[in-house]
């Protein structure tokens, strides 16, 4: 569905970013790849996905707190492959602490990646797509768009500003072959998630199962994790023709999180 398409992922050398990034080569697309890392294993990513998937694949360094630099890797991709066809905006960090020790330096890191960078994605690629009368504009929000948790102050805001962000901009875009749309994701397996379950069957005494079932049943009615290929999957999905009259959606990948 997306060959010949050119697909932007911030935040794509691991995890979830990688992941879409993965699903949107393997439907076809040229893509860019952006994030923090080796440079070695990034190299090695970048040009794996070439060979796997029979695509070209570029690399920006671009920080996604720098507006100049965000601005940068949009004319990159334009002048590399013509066009920025799907933008999907994942960078995003996270601190947990109560509101009154929060450190101010991580509020502004925090709305600077995960919901700042977006505007400056979507202000720089968005003018192409409505030139070229097409685009997906997809935005990785959280179910922590949609609902709060406590010491997550800056991630709940970011994260739920985002939402308006994609709502704001799908209305803005709607008649001129763009869509905007959110993917809010509840508990994802990811390592850091593992570390997280591994420490807490120590501390608990539990098997890795019964304190994966604990975590997953704080927030969510589904005992299981969302994967990042789920995310992928959902991101092609509403890369495609089939979903060109869904924008402005915040759609749930939760295990039922939002639905209590």
């Amino acid at each position: 569905m997306l060959k010949g398409k050119t697909a932007l992922v911030t935040g794509s050398t691991s995890g979830i970013g990688l992941a879409i990034a993965r699903a949107m080569a393997k439907d076809g697309a040229n893509l860019v790849i952006n994030g923090f890392g080796d440079a070695a294993a990034i190299e090695k990513e970048r040009a794996g996905l070439e060979t796997e998937f029979g695509i070209k694949a570029i690399y920006s360094g671009a920080d996604m707190t720098k507006p100049a630099e965000i601005d940068a890797m949009i004319a990159q991709a334009e002048k590399q492959f013509g066009s920025v066809d799907v933008l999907v905006n994942n960078a995003g960090i996270q601190h947990v602490a109560n509101i009154e020790d929060f450190p101010t330096d991580k509020w502004d890191a925090i709305i600077a990646i995960n919901l700042s960078s977006s505007f400056h994605t979507i202000r720089a690629a968005i003018p192409g797509m409505k030139k070229r009368k097409w685009g997906r504009i997809i935005n990785i929000a959280s179910a922590h768009g949609l609902v709060a948790s406590g010491q997550k102050v800056a991630y709940v805001a970011a994260k739920h500003g985002l939402v308006g962000l994609t709502k704001t901009v799908a209305i803005e875009a709607a008649n001129n072959g763009v869509t905007c749309n959110a993917i809010c994701p509840g508990w994802v397996l990811t390592p850091l998630v593992q570390k997280q379950i591994e420490a807490r069957a120590k501390a608990s005494g539990q098997s890795i199962e019964e304190a994966k079932v604990a975590l997953l049943s704080e927030k969510q009615p589904m005992h299981q994790f969302t994967t990042p290929e789920n995310i992928g999957a959902l991101a092609v999905f509403l890369a495609s023709d089939a979903a060109q009259s869904i924008t402005g959606s915040a759609y749930s990948i939760d295990g039922g999180w939002v639905a209590q």
